[in-house]
């Protein structure tokens, strides 16, 4: 094949921009366009209470979601684990300290003197997940044990017994999923709604 055969093949081959172009056109509707439409209105009428990111509702306002830890400052409420985020689900973050950082150490070791004397316990019988910040930076969940620290001292605030905040504990404990999936762990915003309305 000599050289004009070739171009002239080239030529009649539909192949240059314009294709291209009308490819690329074509991509950008379907990709761009048309499919996250079709996935926001399907997943609005298949999950709605997800596709508004499981946010929790009481007495007509928004309180918080199901998937963001916030924290709470009144001692009648149970505490999320620390957040490297400061709770913002915009900024997701951990700490990014190895184990071996002095500074992670030092501010650990802070953490748990704080936690000890707000709990009225020995700094080392505490769960881990009391003074560690866990991948996102705001991980709703805390494990049983790290809220089992917690009955006496909202007990006390709340002037209930604390059989009776220990009971709404294990009716808030999520157990592991189908079983074998995770470790059973407690949504805290969730408790502490179940023991206002407790108290109503």
């Amino acid at each position: 094949m000599n050289v004009a055969t070739y171009k002239t093949e080239l030529d009649n081959s539909g192949g240059g921009l314009w294709p291209a172009l009308l490819w690329s056109a074509l991509l950008v509707v379907i990709c761009g366009l048309i499919y996250p439409a079709v996935a926001t209105v399907a997943g609005g009428l298949l999950f709605p209470q997800q596709a508004r990111g499981s946010l929790v509702e009481r007495d007509g306002k928004i309180v918080g979601s199901r998937l963001v830890a916030q924290p709470f400052a009144d001692a009648r409420y149970f505490q999320p684990r620390p957040s490297a985020a400061g709770y913002d689900p915009k900024a997701l973050s951990g700490s990014n300290l190895a184990s071996s950082n002095p500074a992670l150490r030092e501010r650990v070791t802070q953490d748990s003197a704080a936690v000890a004397a707000r709990e009225g316990v020995a700094a080392e019988s505490l769960p881990s997940d009391l003074v560690t910040t866990s991948g996102s930076g705001i991980d709703p969940h805390l494990s049983p044990a790290a809220a089992q620290v917690q009955v006496a001292r909202v007990a006390r605030a709340r002037g209930l017994r604390a059989d009776q905040v220990e009971a709404l504990l294990h009716q808030h404990t999520q157990h592991r999923t189908l079983g074998v999936l995770g470790q059973p762990r407690v949504n805290v915003l969730e408790l502490n709604l179940a023991l206002d309305q407790l108290q109503r």
